[in-house]
């Protein structure tokens, strides 16, 4: 038998690259209204290495889903490292009405609970798993702020980070429909007033 026979075959692909791609076009289109052929062309690999690597559309679209909620837990991370804790809130709601130039409105959490969380319960999972890190991340930071004096020990900070997850989700399926920014600064303010 020749040596090629007995090689692997390595990617030809940047895995993480071709996921991100997948990725932006879940999130934009939905699970249903993305076809196998879209992913394909979109992702600009073979059907069949897409099968190899990913396994099959729902699959993929849980590890789309689990790459953006990653990148939704580091990118708070590093923005809110250095800020006090309103800051830290506020921006939380800063970033859901301005995701970024690349990234579709909205959010890929909030689209696939309306889509698929009722009928799917890996989808649902990972829509808990996100929601419940956002909400311990704002208990966190409203019990630090309570700590260094910067809001008042009154607040409950259990209540309060349901209020504003809440809030954060709110706002985040406004946003795919509401141009008006003004507006939606306005709903941020009111809802920061809470810490006043």
């Amino acid at each position: 038998m020749k040596e090629g026979l007995w090689m692997v075959r390595t990617k030809e692909f940047d895995e993480d690259a071709v996921l991100l791609k997948g990725m932006l076009l879940f999130w934009d289109q939905g699970f249903e209204k993305t076809s196998i052929q879209e992913l394909v062309s979109h992702m600009g690999v073979h059907k069949g290495s897409m099968y190899d690597t990913f396994g099959d559309k729902k699959s993929l679209y849980i590890q789309a889903l689990k790459r953006y909620s990653g990148r939704l837990e580091q990118s708070y991370k590093l923005r809110i490292a250095g800020l006090s804790a309103k800051e830290a809130i506020r921006m939380l709601f800063e970033r859901a009405i301005h995701p970024g130039e690349e990234s579709p409105m909205g959010c890929f959490i909030v689209n696939t609970a309306v889509e698929l969380a009722k009928h799917d319960s890996e989808a649902r999972e990972c829509v808990h798993q996100s929601w419940d890190y956002t909400e311990q991340l704002i208990r966190d930071l409203i019990i630090e702020g309570q700590q260094s004096g910067e809001l008042s020990k009154t607040l409950n900070a259990e209540w309060l980070s349901q209020y504003f997850n809440n809030a954060l989700i709110g706002l985040r399926v406004m946003v795919k429909t509401i141009t008006d920014r003004e507006k939606l600064r306005q709903i941020i303010e009111m809802n920061m007033s809470v810490l006043k």
